[in-house]
């Protein structure tokens, strides 16, 4: 394996509408011990020496980052705990898994029992096939909440070959077409008021869900980390081990890069939608990218019980009037598209200097945005995009990956 897993790339289109939310009660109830092609230097290799992850025994492996899921080695199994925010008291579900065809441990009466490895995955988000795809095993998803919404290659591929079934999302889903399916596990994705009891038609007909949360962790790596649940239910802890430990390497190696860089500009993120500008706030795991990428973000200390800030145009326009850089314009393509929109918005100082970026770069035919699937598992690539916007001296022969400039 290469020493480093930074590629470079090229592609465009429109971004996913995103919220940021911060994490809640989560850390509360910590149950347990917690691809690409190549280019040029690797603009990691340069920079301080970072923290290491705890070592994990062979087969195994531990949660370092993360705080919405746990992993235990049982005899005779795991156990992964998935921790719901969205309650007023923070909930667990526990699922034990269990090597196929043995017998289940005693114990542990209140688990959803998984037989391992999982043989075939119905997942509802982007996030799920950027999971799988990352440990090369694409091959297990049959199901997909939209087909709009997956850019990995090997799994557009299944969708063409007509071995993925379109399942359906929130009030769309089809029960039906699950059930016939049966597949090993349904993955979905929290969102308040959304719990298991919304999947308990699925689960009585003996189809397990399992509910991740990966978008309200505070960090980049903590959102990655989640790939380890993927991992346990592949038994491809090894290999997560491996490849997610190379990436947390070359992540910390540029946050320190990043963070000791002279200059600060100043940024603003986003486009309002329906007269609401929502920008991350402290707690979230954007606003942690802005922070080791080396920028200075007016609302770096703000939280909020929402997670995201709801601010007005009036509250935003004085940031962005002088702001340095513009970052993530909603669906805009161009500046006359963004200045269509709204005329204000060509009085921004970014817009001006043309220092507008866009997350687009990768959005295949489909409309569908790369940089919210492999994205969520390479903050590695995210932040060396990010540093070499703000920092273009920093890393001198980096090309934008997910990102592009707005003209």
């Amino acid at each position: 394996m290469p020493h480093s897993l930074l590629p470079t790339g090229r592609a465009g289109g429109v971004p996913a509408l995103f919220s940021f939310f911060r994490r809640g009660p989560l850390a509360l109830l910590l149950l347990g011990p917690l691809a690409g092609q190549g280019q040029a230097t690797n603009p990691a290799k340069a920079v301080a020496k970072p923290v290491a992850a705890q070592p994990a025994t062979r087969g195994r492996t531990t949660v370092d980052f993360a705080k919405g899921f746990t992993i235990s080695y049982v005899p005779g199994g795991k156990v992964i705990t998935i921790l719901s925010p969205f309650e007023q008291k923070t909930t667990a579900t526990r699922y034990l898994l269990v090597p196929r065809g043995a017998a289940r441990p005693a114990g542990y009466a209140d688990a959803i029992v998984l037989e391992t490895p999982i043989r075939t995955l119905v997942g509802l988000s982007s996030m799920h096939v950027a999971l799988a795809d990352f440990l090369g095993a694409a091959d297990v998803l049959v199901g997909l909440g939209s087909f709009k919404y997956a850019s990995a290659p090997r799994v557009r591929q299944r969708i063409a070959a007509g071995k993925i079934i379109e399942a359906g999302q929130g009030k769309e889903l089809n029960n039906e077409q699950l059930i016939a399916q049966h597949p090993d596990l349904v993955m979905a994705t929290g969102w308040p008021g959304e719990g298991l009891a919304r999947y308990q038609t699925l689960q009585a007909a003996g189809v397990p869900v399992m509910i991740n949360s990966e978008w309200v962790e505070s960090t980049p790596l903590g959102r990655a980390e989640w790939v380890k649940v993927m991992a346990a239910l592949l038994n491809k802890e090894d290999v997560v081990n491996q490849k997610f430990g190379q990436v947390v390497r070359d992540y910390q190696r540029l946050a320190a890069l990043g963070r000791r860089a002279a200059r600060k500009p100043r940024v603003v993120v986003g486009l309002p939608f329906k007269d609401v500008w929502h920008v991350p706030d402290a707690d979230s795991y954007m606003a942690q990218f802005l922070r080791d990428a080396g920028a200075t973000y007016q609302w770096d200390k703000t939280k909020s019980p929402q997670g995201s800030l709801a601010l007005s145009f009036e509250a935003v326009a004085p940031v962005a009037l002088t702001a340095d850089y513009w970052l993530q314009t909603g669906t805009a393509t161009t500046q006359a598209e963004i200045a269509a929109q709204d005329a204000r918005y060509a009085a921004f100082a970014p817009f001006k200097s043309g220092r507008l970026y866009n997350n687009n770069r990768r959005t295949n035919a489909q409309g569908s945005n790369d940089y919210w699937e492999s994205g969520a598992v390479r903050p590695d690539l995210v932040l060396s995009d990010l540093i070499k916007i703000l920092h273009p001296e920093l890393l001198p022969t980096w090309q934008l990956f997910y990102y592009q400039q707005v003209k």
